[in-house]
């Protein structure tokens, strides 16, 4: 059975740095690659990042890049993702998912299959 175990969020200031961790149990045969969503209140979900189990290659949302970086670790399968100079506009709950993802044309897309129960990031002065 495939879990996904995530870390608790967290609340903190414009500004300031928050990781959250995916413990990633298996994966559907389909899988390529594990993504973290993220939906803000009253707004839609949304992709942040997405990481290739095989390759390691990662992209990420434009609104995160630059702030927030995706990273795994295949040894104790997780997949972290680091986020720094956090925004208001970062508040939303963020979840972790195992995907299909792809890249084409510099667009990135990602079917989730499993997901996490998902963690509530707050930031706010």
């Amino acid at each position: 059975q495939v879990r996904l175990v995530q870390s608790d969020g967290g609340s903190v200031q414009p500004g300031g740095s928050l990781r959250l961790s995916c413990v990633v149990s298996g994966y559907a045969a389909s899988d390529n690659c594990v993504a973290w969503f993220r939906q803000p209140p009253g707004k839609a979900r949304e992709g942040v990042a997405g990481i290739f189990r095989d390759s390691g290659a990662a992209y990420d949302a434009d609104s995160v890049k630059g702030r927030f970086t995706i990273s795994q670790d295949n040894y104790e399968n997780t997949v972290d993702l680091q986020m720094n100079s956090l925004k208001p506009e970062d508040t939303a709950m963020y979840y972790c998912a195992t995907a299909k993802c792809s890249v084409v044309n510099g667009f990135a897309s990602a079917v989730a299959t499993y997901w996490s129960e998902g963690a509530r990031v707050t930031v706010s002065s």
